[in-house]
């Protein structure tokens, strides 16, 4: 690569970082930081254990933010002394490995820029995720579950803390649905372009005949309702059922009436929840769950109303959003941004970042 060519090069990777240290705000983030310091260090933090955890979350999660802006700032500026160095020494070794570090560079900017692009108003929320198989029988309860253990392992690769909320066993296998939350500042944002129909095509384990199957499964995210989102449940408008927690068996299953059920009697929306032993701390979950659901409801009925003035339909892209096919090839495809990768076991084991950034993109071009 010619010298010219690798300066307006490294020009060009100093004013995209610059664009993104702009949007990212980095004082005001190192401002957080100091304010959420001092409240990490109250001897009181822990009396309240949830608001703790709260805190040194975000904690955790804007230090990293800030350490890997001025990290990859950094290794832009070092980027004009290695070429020079290799240039200067003649050094091919030294060139290569220059080359290889732009590349990098390269990649890493690519990725903090899909950070700043999350700017709707609940995308620096957490997530909370719903699973649910559709069409397909027992396939689909499979593919369900397949689809849960990949964005658990998603977020297990980015060591995001989840929690399990809720999850009901189909009868001979996979799972009828499950809801887990995605505890990380812009989870929302970042898991919200996987919204819609998911489709595996493959030859169906469960078939005597070994004939190929399509089978469905539909994914929700939400964002996780905050005290400033002033979500009113009147409680005589809900109706709650407790009943005993299943799953695949063992000592982990309970034995008391401590799984909740909440039935929301205007909207007739259901949540549940199971995942703890006690029926009030179940019964707070669901709620949390519940009061998500009605600000997404809300949520959607302003966006409508909005496009009703901008004399559109809105869009649809969350329906039929992703293919999965094992059989007769092998390919994951997203079916809005084209996206795809030939290797379905490793999206299977939570390598799904490539069809995030590619959906983060194609969303924000299509809001313009």
């Amino acid at each position: 690569m010619a010298v010219v060519d690798i300066s307006e090069e490294l020009k060009s990777l100093s004013s995209t970082m610059g664009s993104i240290e702009a949007v990212l705000d980095l004082d005001a983030l190192r401002g957080d930081i100091a304010v959420l310091e001092e409240q990490a260090a109250a001897p009181s933090l822990w009396d309240d254990p949830e608001a703790a955890q709260k805190i040194t979350s975000k904690l955790s999660h804007l230090q990293a933010e800030v350490r890997k802006a001025e990290g990859l700032r950094a290794r832009i500026d070092d980027l004009e002394v290695l070429f020079e160095l290799a240039e200067a020494e003649g050094d091919a070794d030294a060139l290569a490995e220059a080359e290889a570090e732009l590349e990098s560079v390269r990649k890493a900017l690519d990725e903090m820029e899909v950070r700043t692009l999350l700017s709707g108003e609940y995308d620096a929320r957490e997530a909370l995720v719903t699973i649910r198989a559709e069409a397909g029988g027992v396939d689909a309860a499979d593919f369900a579950e397949r689809l849960q253990r990949m964005y658990l392992r998603w977020a297990e690769r980015h060591n995001y803390k989840t929690e399990v909320y809720e999850t009901a066993y189909a009868e001979e296998a996979g799972i009828k649905s499950t809801t887990f939350a995605v505890e990380v500042p812009y989870a929302y944002g970042t898991l919200s372009v996987e919204q819609g129909t998911h489709r595996l095509v493959r030859v169906s384990p469960f078939d005597n005949q070994g004939r190929r199957q399509t089978s469905f499964a539909g994914v929700e995210v939400l964002p996780v309702v905050e005290q400033t989102d002033h979500v009113e449940i009147d409680e005589s408008d809900l109706r709650v059922d407790v009943y005993r927690s299943s799953g695949p068996g063992g000592q982990g299953v309970n034995t008391t009436d401590s799984a909740v059920r909440l039935t929301h009697l205007p909207t007739g929306i259901v949540v549940s929840c199971q995942n703890e032993r006690s029926q009030i701390q179940n019964k707070a979950s669901a709620m949390n769950v519940l009061q998500a659901k009605l600000l997404e409801r809300r949520r959607q009925e302003e966006q409508a109303k909005m496009n009703a003035l901008k004399g559109d339909g809105g869009n649809s892209w969350g329906n039929q959003m992703r293919s999965y096919v094992l059989h007769p090839y092998q390919m994951v495809k997203d079916l809005r941004t084209e996206f795809e990768m030939g290797n379905p076991d490793a999206v299977f084991n939570g390598e799904i970042d490539g069809f995030i950034e590619a959906g983060i993109r194609w969303r924000k071009q299509n809001e313009k």
